[in-house]
């Protein structure tokens, strides 16, 4: 498959999602609950960061005991990594940031990818590989909605994923953005809600976050 027709996929798959949740795990019990808890609540869609070691066999578990789940394999920041990824059975990459050369091991990756960028110069040389969907990081401290309507006139082409210090209080205004196809987010999977092994607030956060969600998308 192209890489317009992965890009294409991507879209697909990040529209579908409106609201993506970043979780890092200290173990495959812990993710699965709160795969269970985000699924419970009404979202399928997440990015599971590989920052610990139990990133990779949870990344195989979750996709073998919860087949309808969709996981994003996040902060992939090389080839070994990104390689790494796939073979665990991720159903997309994310990364943080995206360097030449992992850019062009992602443009030959065999599945959706959403590379990462902060400035209209590393979109641009994105796109030059191909890509179209991509993620804003980190998305607040680089002008957030300001940075996203700037972007929006010079490349029209350009669709996001925003992430980085967006709260429940802003989801609506990132995710209402033309440019914008889902926005990611940890605040429905705070560390200490885990610490604490508050499940059931991460259940009632994520149904907040689809209900965003569908308010937004039935205003456009």
């Amino acid at each position: 498959m192209s890489i317009s027709a992965h890009q294409t996929e991507a879209e697909h798959l990040l529209h579908a999602a409106g609201i993506l949740p970043v979780i890092t795990v200290d173990s495959v019990e812990q993710g699965r609950r709160i795969a269970d808890a985000l699924l419970s609540g009404g979202l399928r869609t997440l990015e599971l960061t590989l920052r610990t070691p139990a990133a990779l066999e949870t990344l195989a578990a979750l996709k073998r005991d919860l087949p309808e789940i969709v996981i994003g394999a996040g902060t992939v920041l090389d080839e070994t990594q990104m390689r790494q990824a796939i073979d665990a059975g991720a159903d997309f990459l994310v990364t943080p940031g995206t360097p030449p050369a992992l850019a062009e091991a992602l443009a030959k990756a065999p599945l959706p990818v959403v590379p990462g960028g902060a400035t209209p110069t590393e979109f641009l040389a994105l796109m030059a590989h191909g890509f179209r969907v991509c993620k804003l990081f980190p998305a607040s401290a680089v002008g957030g909605l300001a940075m996203l309507k700037g972007l929006a006139g010079p490349l029209a082409g350009l669709k996001l994923c925003p992430t980085g210090g967006i709260g429940e209080d802003t989801a609506a205004d990132y995710l209402a953005q033309p440019n914008v196809l889902c926005i990611g987010g940890s605040w429905m999977v705070p560390r200490q809600w885990i610490a604490d092994a508050a499940y059931d607030r991460v259940r009632d956060s994520a149904a907040a976050a689809a209900a965003i969600v569908a308010r937004v998308r039935s205003a456009e």
